[in-house]
């Protein structure tokens, strides 16, 4: 009987490690009190605003980490808002450095989207970056993607995905 149980469970513990992807790249030891600010996500994906979905869940995650970032100002006028998404990063990243941020979150998001069929899964693939604020260079860079279950929301798959990508981060 302890046999089954013990099977099912690995059974299990395979099936769920299935529906998750994580690149696994070491983090320095970043400092938590350093000055750190958030820009745009890039988005790669078909469902419109997933950027800007995922900032904002994005903040969240990092407030329950202990961070407190400066997050770049969005105008939802005038040229800004047609910008292309590399041309707004472009423009944060000059805020950054302006701003004096030591440290800078990136990223993209690659998938947002409900899969079609019966169950209609929840599909979510992100990438994040750390950069130096005056340089811009990549100090870290982590992905993940996961596909949730059919009654999950694609923020609830999202906020599991940057948690987990944000708590391999590692903070002095």
């Amino acid at each position: 009987m302890q046999a089954i149980r013990n099977l099912g469970l690995a059974l299990a513990v395979l099936f769920v490690a299935g529906c998750a992807s994580f690149t696994d790249e070491a983090s320095p030891n970043l400092p938590r009190n350093a000055q750190w600010g958030i820009v745009p996500m890039i988005n790669y994906s078909q469902t419109p605003q997933a950027g800007e979905r995922s900032e904002q869940i994005l903040l969240s995650v990092l407030s329950s980490h202990g961070l407190q970032p400066r997050v770049y100002p969005v105008s939802t006028q005038g040229e800004q808002a047609l910008m292309d998404d590399n041309e707004r990063l472009a423009g944060a990243l000059e805020w950054a450095r302006e701003q004096k941020l030591d440290y800078v979150i990136a990223g993209s998001v690659e998938e947002w989207q409900y899969k079609n069929g019966l169950d209609g899964e929840p599909a979510v693939g992100i990438s994040l970056r750390v950069l130096e604020g005056s340089s811009g260079r990549v100090l870290w860079s982590k992905s993940g993607a996961r596909a949730g279950w059919s009654r999950e929301s694609l923020a609830g798959t999202a906020q599991t995905v940057l948690d987990k990508l944000v708590g391999a981060l590692r903070f002095e």
